[in-house]
């Protein structure tokens, strides 16, 4: 699967990174979950009484559902990302806009 390059971190004024949502046991929960569910699956399948075309072709459908979802999964994120991206490019543009203004200036 090609993956292009990502989108450059851009920070606003105050260089702030965007903060990470998930915590470590969050993302240990949702491995093992994922690993769990799996082999559940696996065994289901190799145990199934049914000949090796149709398990076979369980396992194929499984397989394609798998990465299907995390290709759905990345493309969810990535716009995310790009919307968080161009809100803190435009929050940016804000503060430069405040801190340049000099509401004292004559006109």
């Amino acid at each position: 699967m090609w993956r292009g390059p990502r989108p450059p971190m851009l920070w606003s004024m105050s260089d702030t990174p965007v903060k990470q949502q998930s915590t470590a046991a969050f993302h240990g929960q949702a491995v093992a979950s994922f690993a769990v569910a799996m082999a559940a699956t696996a065994i289901g399948i190799f145990r199934l009484d049914a000949n090796a075309w149709v398990r076979g072709f369980l396992a194929i459908a499984v397989l394609y559902l798998v990465t299907s979802a995390f290709t759905l999964a990345k493309v969810i994120r990535d716009r995310q990302e790009a919307g968080q991206i161009v809100s803190r490019v435009d929050q940016a543009r804000l503060e430069k806009l405040l801190a340049d203004h000099d509401p004292f200036e004559k006109l």
